[in-house]
């Protein structure tokens, strides 16, 4: 490790990418990588002490000293204060705390590269992912791969989109699938998985099944159950009925298609799904109806975290989901994202683990 240069509360920064002023100018630092834990743990708590202590099983004031003596380093506060309290991020705290989630990602890099030789087929993967996508897409994907890689212990976490880009982006789920709120996250990098449609669903003898063509303005004028709002293709729901200028009425919402099924067999609606949870045989009190020409089709997709390391196994994942992916095409969305193929100056740095220089 470097040695610490005398503190410079004056100095300005410069090395920071895109902020002339912003960067800084010293020729010796030396953190440690429990400090920038510190900070990114600051920020994700929203800047409350006792829950950053409780994430790193740190003391509170050990925290405080973390992120103190690693200002003192740079010469510039990070965080705004009120008394003890983190309140916000200063103007340098907003750049700085990029490069050091850049920096922990590198660090975590290293050490699953590092695993590719030590424990090739052996680990934990973790996927985010909605109800529907693990209940009724990823089953034979995960089939396949238990087969093929039974040292990898897998981990499902399941939540709405939102949920899901956050678990990627801040390295808590190695993958992500989802047909909404991935792609537009500057955290990720996404890649198309496949195309699927909505089936409306009923109960036997209900009167839509006479319809030898279902219309939206037919739809409409029965009471709906559906989505929630950003789950599972709903937006294309709700813009299909705006073009329309209909106004349908929902009458109940859910997280998965399995609750949306139960209602509508209990007779309190009628359904709208995505085409993959319907199964003629497992839901033999309900009857499908094609909505192709009603509603547009949906993209599921498959996000990562930018610029983490993906080990082969996890690449092995993406590729028996997706088999149109491989790693080339995952690699070369961080290094060129616009060359990619249409849909179906940072500081050079240093690294040990127990210290890291510029």
């Amino acid at each position: 490790m470097l040695s610490r240069s005398k503190l410079m509360p004056n100095r300005s920064f410069s090395g920071l990418p895109g902020h002339g002023k912003m960067a800084c100018l010293c020729q010796d630092i030396a953190v440690n990588f429990q400090q920038l834990r510190s900070v990114r743990e600051a920020l994700r708590r929203d800047f409350n002490l006792t829950d950053v202590a409780h994430a790193l099983d740190a003391s509170q004031p050990g925290v405080s000293r973390q992120i103190r003596e690693l200002e003192d380093e740079l010469g510039v506060a990070i965080f705004e204060r009120a008394g003890k309290r983190l309140t916000g991020l200063t103007e340098p705290g907003r750049e700085i705390v990029k490069v050091v989630e850049r920096l922990l990602i590198e660090q975590e890099n290293l050490k699953r590269a590092a695993l590719e030789f030590t424990s090739h087929d052996v680990g934990r993967l973790t996927i985010a992912t909605t109800h529907s996508q693990a209940r009724y897409a990823l089953l034979p994907v995960i089939q396949a791969f238990r087969q093929r890689f039974p040292g990898v212990h897998l981990n499902l976490q399941q939540g709405a989109p939102e949920y899901i880009a956050t678990r990627v982006a801040t390295g808590q789920a190695d993958i992500g699938i989802a047909s909404e709120g991935l792609s537009h996250d500057e955290r990720l990098s996404t890649f198309t998985g496949y195309r699927w449609n909505h089936v409306v669903v009923v109960p036997h003898g209900h009167r839509l099944l006479d319809t030898e063509r279902l219309s939206l303005h037919e739809l409409g004028r029965h009471p709906l159950i559906t989505y929630d709002l950003g789950l599972t293709g709903r937006s294309s729901i709700d813009e299909a009925f705006a073009r329309a200028g209909l106004a349908p009425d929902i009458v109940l919402t859910a997280m998965d298609a399995d609750v949306i099924k139960t209602y509508v067999a209990a007779g309190l609606g009628v359904g709208i799904i995505a085409s993959v949870a319907f199964n003629p045989e497992e839901d033999r009190q309900l009857q499908s109806i094609s909505s192709t020409h009603l509603f547009k089709a949906n993209m599921t997709r498959v996000a990562v975290r930018r610029g983490a390391y993906l080990r082969d196994f996890t690449m092995a994942f993406i590729e028996m989901f997706a088999p149109h992916l491989n790693r080339s095409i995952v690699t070369q969305a961080d290094t060129a994202p616009s060359s990619l193929p249409p849909e179906p100056a940072a500081p050079r740095i240093c690294i040990s683990e127990n210290s890291l220089s510029r």
